[in-house]
């Protein structure tokens, strides 16, 4: 059927399609949904320019992280030359460090506001990787949203993947929305979690697609990090607040929605959710739906997930497909735009959990620069979902590098979530609820309850320091943590 539609071309013929200063979109979100030969034969294509001695470099354009084929490839041969609007791939990011690749860190939120409004560079290519293309030009996704549906609809051309190891099946649980241009400074009306609001499929014109190629690839995505007894002591600590929160009657209309990031620390709160005898069967409005958020699923214990990918291991994604008709009135996959809209957050109450970096003693988050200059990931969506959210919680271990490194310092070396945006902080060592809270008082209640007992002494003297000013920061020992550390290897060596 498709051959008598559209070209079937091989990936090196798709790597031809891509010029030399392109700007390229590619599907996907948190590694999944990437394609996953055609970037590998653009960046064969790169290393032989090079060779050559010619200039070869594109520009990148994803929903989130896209994944060793992507990002990894073609950074490793020097083929990006700017990236947005998140990455997580080791290759890449040493790549934007030493400032060979022009990296933008944006909220995932604006990305398709951005690219409608002619902020970014127009897209010439769009790579999609797709579960079943109709002769008419409907597009199934296949694990992923992200921005697929903009970049297809913003992109000059299209070339699709077709991956014949997804089951077309996923049409059934894919929302594509798109506004339209007349509506596209309107709210977006998602009135619960489970709302659907679009339709199962992108369509595009047939003519706009260049051609298929055909594969047969997971993800393969691997497990995160096993639970560690430091995690799972955060994760008891964010359940227990919530369970107290709950009951307090804090939550007014029942249990909010979660909204939660992802790794091992996620994982763990996802874990001791599943056991809480006290919180009823949740629902998420998430980026992520890693294989902790299907577990809860399969225990009934969160009776519905909206999300931007399935960002789960082969063994998990295979689950769904062999119990398709289970899970296909529990899960529902949005683009960026709408798992992370603001607005929506803001309208169903959400209750937001991400990770940080560091946070300071007044309750700024870092959660994307190590030492304010390097950086990590990227902001992703926490910021979309921390102003917004009706209670925005973040959480990390108390020190890293067998403790010479203390993530609660007196000021943070670079901001992504100001004071204003953070309600409560969790570590392995108790809650900090700065709820109500002026600055002073936040201090007392995150050193006491968060930050690491071999710290405490240190930071509690730099709040001494000033006895005036409404955040009595003292400039000249503000960062007298980090500056240990780049001198002695230490944070413990902060003279202040």
């Amino acid at each position: 059927m498709l051959s008598g539609h559209y070209k079937i071309i091989s990936a090196t013929e798709a790597a031809n399609y891509v010029n030399n200063g392109d700007c390229v979109g590619v599907s996907g979100f948190a590694g999944t949904g990437v394609p996953k030969v055609i970037p590998p034969a653009i960046a064969k294509r790169a290393e032989e320019a090079h060779a050559a001695g010619r200039s070869f470099t594109i520009k990148l354009i994803s929903g989130a992280s896209a994944g060793s084929q992507a990002d990894g490839e073609l950074a490793k041969v020097g083929a990006i030359s700017y990236r947005l609007p998140y990455q997580s791939d080791p290759i890449l990011r040493k790549s934007i460090n030493s400032a060979s690749v022009e990296y933008l860190d944006l909220h995932l939120s604006e990305v398709a506001q951005d690219l409608r409004f002619h902020h970014l560079p127009p897209i010439d290519i769009a790579l999609i990787e797709a579960s079943h293309v109709s002769p008419n030009g409907e597009i199934t996704l296949t694990t992923s949203s992200g921005n697929a549906p903009l970049l297809c609809q913003e992109a000059k051309k299209i070339i699709i993947e077709l991956n014949s190891y997804h089951s077309p099946r996923l049409r059934e649980i894919h929302d594509v929305y798109l506004p339209s241009r007349e509506d596209e400074t309107k709210p977006v009306t998602v009135h619960n979690v489970a709302s659907r609001i679009g339709t199962e499929t992108i369509h595009v014109a047939p003519e706009k697609i260049l051609g298929i190629v055909q594969t047969c690839q997971s993800d393969a995505l691997p497990a995160y990090k096993p639970n560690s007894a430091t995690t799972d002591l955060i994760g008891r600590h964010v359940i227990n607040f919530l369970e107290k929160e709950y009951l307090s009657g804090g939550m007014r209309g029942g249990f909010r929605p979660l909204q939660s990031g992802v790794g091992n620390i996620a994982n763990s709160v996802l874990s001791c959710l599943e056991a809480s005898s006290v919180i009823p069967p949740v629902e998420m409005f998430t980026e992520v739906a890693q294989d902790a958020v299907i577990k809860l699923i399969k225990a009934g214990r969160c009776k519905f997930c909206s999300a931007c990918s399935l960002t789960i291991t082969d063994a998990v994604l295979q689950e769904i497909y062999e119990n398709f008709d289970f899970y296909k009135d529990k899960l529902l996959i949005r683009p960026q735009e709408v798992s992370n809209s603001p607005g929506i957050c803001r309208q169903l109450g959400i209750i937001s959990i991400n990770t940080a970096l560091e946070f300071d003693i007044f309750g700024n988050v870092n959660s994307s620069h190590l030492f304010g200059s390097h950086i990590m990931n990227g902001i992703g969506g926490s910021g979309d979902f921390a102003r917004n959210a009706a209670l925005s919680i973040f959480v990390c271990p108390s020190v890293t590098k067998e403790g010479d490194i203390s993530t609660v310092v007196p000021m943070v070396s670079h901001t992504d979530h100001t004071e204003h945006d953070v309600k409560v902080l969790i570590t392995e060592h108790g809650v900090a609820d700065l709820r109500g809270k002026g600055p002073r008082a936040r201090a007392a209640c995150i050193i006491d309850n968060c930050a690491h007992p071999t710290y405490r002494d240190k930071l509690r003297k730099y709040l001494s320091l000033q006895k005036e000013g409404h955040t009595p920061h003292s400039l000249d020992k503000a960062f007298c943590f980090h500056l240990a550390y780049k001198q002695t290897g230490s944070m413990l060596n902060a003279d202040i």
